[in-house]
C-alpha cells in the first residue's frame, strides 16, 4: 500500500487530504510555479501588430526623439541614425531590424539564490512588485501615511516569503531619505537585505549607479562573479513620453549597460495626456519608444541583457487622473505583450495596480480584471501585481499577502488545463460508478493531485458560514494582518551577514538602522 493510503486509513479522507495539502512537494510538481507558459488571450490579430510594427518604423524615421545627450548622439550616429531639421534624432528601419536581429534574447535574470533564477522568454510568465508609492495604506485605521525605508524593507521581506511573487521590484519610495543619493543606496540595500529574489531598482545620477555597482560587486563576492550572475536590473524611464529623451536617465541607462546591470526600458505614457486617446495610438507610441529604448542601448553596449517595458497607463479622460484598474488597462498592457511576442524579446509591463483606496471589493476586481487578463497574454514578466493601491500612490503590506493568493489563482489559470490519457480519467470514473462509493473525495487520485492540480490560498477564507461564525467572523483583512505582524515579528533573514553587513556600513551611508533588522542582537547595540 502507498503512503497515501495508509495516511487516509489512519486519519479518514478529510484528515489526509488536509495533511497532504499541507506537505512540501517538488516545485517541479506544484500545481503551479514560476514561468508557467501563456499565451491564451491574443487582442491583436496578426495584421493588427503588422501594422503596429510599420506605423512605429514611420515615426522613428519621421519624427524622431528630441533631448538626446551627446553621447546617445554619437553611438547612435555612428549607426546611421540623424539629427533632422528640428534636432530630433531619427532612426531608420534598417538599424531597428538589425537591432531586433542581433540584441540579446532568452537569458536569465538572477535572484541571489539560483532557486530564484527566472528565465523570461518565449510566453512564460513571472509576476513582481513594482511602483515608487509614497505612502503606506493602513488598512485597520483606513488612513494613509508617508513611506519610509523601513517599510521597503519590511516589503522585502513579505514578498520572500510570498510564493507566486517571483521578483521585488522596488515598489515605495522612502520619504524619510533626504538626497537622491541616500534614496538610491539605501533603496537598493533595503532591498538586498530582505530578499534574495531577482530586485528591479532605479537611480537618479550616473555617479549613484556606479555607487550601487560597488556594493554589488562586494556583495556577489567581485565584479567577475556579478557580471557572471547580475542579480539586481536597473528600472529606467529612459524616455518622457512622447517621444523625448530624460537626460539625466539616459546617463544612467549608459553606466548601468556598461556595469552589466540588466536594464528594464521603461516607457510610462498616459493614453490621453502623454500618449494618444486611442488605445491602438498609445500602443504604437509604446513601441516606438521602446524600439528607440532598444536600439540605443545595443549602440552603447551590443547585446546588453535588456527587458523590453512598454508600459502605457490609462486616464480617466473626465478628470485626466490615472486609472491603473480600468479594463482599457488591461487592454493595453496585453496588447504590448503581444507585441513584444511579436518581436520575439523579454517584455515586461504593468497590470494588477488598482484605483481603489483600500484593500476591498473595488481592489478586488480592479486587479483581478488587469492581472489576470494580462497574465494570459504570457507576458514574460508583470510589475506592479501586489501591493499597488490609488493609482499607485499608495502601497500596503497587507495586500502583498491578500494579492499573492490571487496570483496564484491567475497562475493556475495561466497553466490551464492538460488533456492526457490519465487527466481524462476514464478508469478512474469507471470505478467509482460501478464499483465504488459514489463520489471521489477519498480516490486515489483525489489525494494523488491535490497539491498537482489545485492552488489553496493562504490567507483567504475558504469556511463554510457555520465555520466562519463559530471562528468570530475572521475577514480576509484580518487575517491578512495578523500574517504580515507574524512574518515581521519572526522574519529576518539574514542575507546580509554581520561583516558583510559591517563593511558596506563603512562604505555607504547606510541609514538603516540594524537593529530592525536583527532586534537584540547584542553586535548591534553598541
Amino acid at each position: 500500500m502507498t503512503a497515501v493510503e495508509d495516511l487516509s486509513r489512519r486519519r479518514g479522507g478529510r484528515e489526509a487530504r488536509k495533511a497532504l495539502r499541507s506537505r512540501a512537494i517538488p516545485m517541479a510538481e506544484a500545481a503551479v510555479r514560476p514561468g508557467m507558459a501563456g499565451g491564451q488571450y491574443k487582442p491583436l490579430t496578426d495584421h493588427d501588430m503588422s501594422r503596429i510594427h510599420e506605423t512605429a518604423l514611420k515615426l522613428l524615421e519621421t519624427v524622431g526623439f528630441a533631448q538626446a545627450i551627446p553621447s546617445c548622439v554619437e553611438a547612435m550616429t555612428a549607426k546611421g541614425c540623424w539629427l533632422n531639421a528640428n534636432d530630433r534624432l531619427c532612426i531608420p528601419r534598417a538599424l531597428v531590424e538589425d537591432t531586433l536581429a542581433n540584441c540579446a534574447r532568452n537569458f536569465v535574470l538572477h535572484g541571489r539564490d539560483a532557486k530564484h533564477d527566472m528565465e523570461p522568454s518565449g510566453n512564460r510568465v513571472y509576476f513582481g512588485t513594482a511602483g515608487a508609492a509614497v505612502h503606506i495604506v493602513e488598512p485597520e485605521t483606513r488612513t494613509y501615511r508617508e513611506s519610509l525605508l523601513v517599510d521597503l524593507y519590511d516589503a522585502a521581506r513579505i514578498v520572500d516569503t510570498c510564493e507566486h511573487i517571483h521578483f521585488f521590484q522596488r515598489s515605495l519610495t522612502a520619504r524619510d531619505m533626504i538626497t537622491g543619493h541616500d534614496l538610491d543606496i539605501n533603496t537598493m540595500y533595503a532591498c538586498l537585505a530582505g530578499t534574495q529574489k531577482h530586485v528591479g531598482t532605479s537611480m537618479v545620477a550616473p555617479e549613484h549607479v556606479d555607487e550601487c555597482l560597488q556594493m554589488l560587486h562586494f556583495v556577489a563576492g567581485g565584479e567577475a562573479q556579478w557580471r557572471e550572475r547580475p542579480f539586481v536590473s536597473q528600472s529606467n524611464c529612459f524616455v518622457v513620453p512622447p517621444m523625448k529623451f530624460a537626460e539625466d536617465a539616459c546617463r544612467c541607462l549608459e553606466v548601468a549597460a556598461r556595469g552589466g546591470m540588466p536594464v528594464l526600458l521603461l516607457s510610462a505614457a498616459q493614453a490621453g495626456a502623454t500618449s494618444p486617446a486611442a488605445l491602438a495610438g498609445t500602443v504604437v507610441q509604446a513601441v516606438a519608444e521602446c524600439l528607440a529604448g532598444l536600439v540605443y542601448i545595443n549602440c552603447i553596449v551590443p547585446g546588453a541583457v535588456a527587458i523590453w517595458g512598454p508600459w502605457p497607463f490609462v486616464s480617466d479622460l473626465r478628470t485626466g487622473a490615472m486609472s491603473g484598474g480600468s479594463g482599457e488597462q488591461a487592454l493595453i498592457t496585453s496588447g504590448c505583450a503581444q507585441m513584444g511576442h511579436f518581436y520575439n524579446l523579454t517584455v515586461g509591463s504593468a497590470a494588477g495596480m488598482c484605483d481603489s483606496k483600500m484593500p476591498d471589493m473595488q481592489a478586488g476586481y480592479e486587479k483581478g480584471v488587469t492581472a489576470g487578463i494580462s497574465a494570459m497574454t504570457g507576458i514574460n514578466l508583470m510589475y506592479e501585481t501586489a501591493g499597488m493601491h490609488a493609482s499607485l500612490l499608495g502601497f500596503c503590506l497587507e495586500s502583498l499577502l491578500i494579492d499573492n493568493d490571487m496570483l496564484g489563482s491567475i497562475n493556475r489559470n495561466v497553466r490551464g488545463i492538460e488533456v492526457t490519457d490519465e487527466t481524462l480519467s476514464l478508469e478512474v470514473i469507471a470505478e467509482v460508478c460501478l464499483e465504488g462509493p459514489g463520489h471521489y473525495l477519498g480516490s486515489e487520485q483525489t489525494l494523488s493531485l491535490m497539491q498537482k492540480e489545485y492552488v489553496y490560498p493562504h490567507v483567504a477564507n475558504r469556511m463554510s458560514p457555520k465555520e466562519w461564525i463559530e471562528a468570530g467572523k475572521p475577514d480576509l483583512i484580518e487575517r491578512a494582518t495578523a500574517k504580515k505582524r507574524e512574518i515581521l515579528s519572526t522574519y529576518y533573514p539574514d542575507y546580509l551577514p554581520f561583516e558583510m553587513d559591517k563593511a558596506i556600513r563603512a562604505k555607504h551611508d547606510i541609514k538603516l538602522l540594524r537593529q530592525a533588522m536583527e532586534p537584540g542582537d547584542p553586535r548591534w547595540a553598541k
